[in-house]
């Protein structure tokens, strides 16, 4: 039996996920995958359709329970300190290492 990081690692290769995503992502890749692969929109080969299908559908439970299982923070200096991150995250995106208007080196 696989542990619980290999299954989830496998699910997040079939759904075609990256490193990092959110739950909008996640839901986004699962719908165009399912509806990629769906028996009743995939005619090429039915067998291949239903064998998908099931792998998608199984792989998209694994990642939604990981999810579930993961608690946000509301408190308000953890969202504070997360709009802060974003807006230093833009910024650098934006000017880079830019002498005058990027990022300061730490």
């Amino acid at each position: 039996m696989k542990n619980k990081y290999e299954e989830i690692e496998k699910a997040v290769k079939i759904l075609n996920l990256p490193e990092e995503a959110t739950l909008r992502q996640i839901k986004e890749h699962y719908k165009k995958l399912i509806t990629k692969w769906h028996p009743d929109k995939c005619k090429k080969d039915p067998k291949k359709c239903i064998e998908m299908s099931q792998k998608i559908i199984e792989a998209y439970e694994t990642v939604i329970e990981y999810c579930n299982q993961y608690k946000y923070s509301f408190k308000p200096e953890d969202v504070k300190r997360k709009r802060e991150r974003e807006y230093e995250e833009l910024w650098a995106e934006q000017f880079g290492n830019d002498p005058i208007w990027g990022c300061p080196k730490k």
